[in-house]
């Protein structure tokens, strides 16, 4: 749990890839509707996430995730329909705002004075394009201060399982020098990168100064986190994904 104060009014989780029903690679709290695991058991696992938070799974949000910017105010929550973004707020009840990911860092963040939820996936793509700026601005919309504003970053890939070359580098440090210090230079043409480094420097320029960081390596814990970097070293064809969850409670 990343609210010290023990808020009553809202619940979260960070579930990892234990607890579930799904076979072989999809082993076993794969929530994915994206992946080729079977249906009926994708289903049953999002139905074991939202009793956790003693829900139905047609409260469970989850979005359709595209490495994108895009965030969505949700003002009444339709649970048939499909959200083409990568972040999303809230001030309503017991919806449960749902974030995937398989190495990308889940954010959730939280308004105690307002009581506004939201939920972002921010990996390198979305942390640079945007995402996280994104999801404060839309929090700021329904009323929030940011220096009221909790945020935890879940699990993601970790500094030494992320290795990248000179084309991911310039694209992160050409505009601004300050990003070289969330690589460390291995070889002339590979670097580790700190994604959850580089996301806690775009809080913090947002003037978020309350931020937990859950520091697991999903690539490098095969027993508890589903890593799309992972499958592709190991030749899969598909990947199961993790879900991270925020709700406010109608108490």
């Amino acid at each position: 749990m990343f609210f010290a104060d023990n808020l009553k009014e809202v619940d979260h989780c960070f579930f990892s890839r234990l607890g579930g029903v799904s076979n072989k690679k999809y082993y076993s709290l794969n929530c994915g509707l994206g992946s080729m695991d079977m249906k009926k058991d994708i289903i049953k696992n999002r139905e074991i996430v939202a009793k956790y938070f003693e829900l139905n799974s047609t409260q469970l949000l989850t979005l359709h995730q595209t490495h994108s910017n895009k965030v969505k105010i949700i003002d009444v929550y339709n649970s048939d329909e499909i959200y083409c973004y990568d972040g999303v707020v809230t001030k309503q009840k017991n919806v449960i705002l749902g974030i995937l990911t398989a190495d990308c860092a889940p954010i959730l963040f939280y308004d105690k004075k307002k009581m506004i939820a939201g939920a972002c996936h921010a990996g390198w793509k979305g942390a640079f394009s945007g995402i996280i700026d994104n999801t404060l601005s839309a929090m700021k919309k329904l009323g929030s201060n940011y220096s009221d504003i909790k945020c935890c970053i879940g699990p993601c890939i970790g500094e030494e399982s992320y290795e990248v070359r000179n084309d991911f580098y310039n694209s992160i440090t050409s505009n601004d020098a300050k990003n070289r210090s969330f690589f460390n230079k291995i070889s002339s043409n590979k670097f580790n990168f700190k994604l959850s480094e580089f996301i806690t420097h775009k809080l913090n320029v947002r003037g978020i100064g309350d931020i937990s960081s859950i520091k697991l390596d999903t690539c490098a814990r095969d027993e508890l986190f589903f890593s799309y970097r992972r499958s592709v070293h190991k030749k899969e064809d598909d990947y199961g994904r993790m879900i991270s969850t925020i709700v406010i409670k109608d108490l």
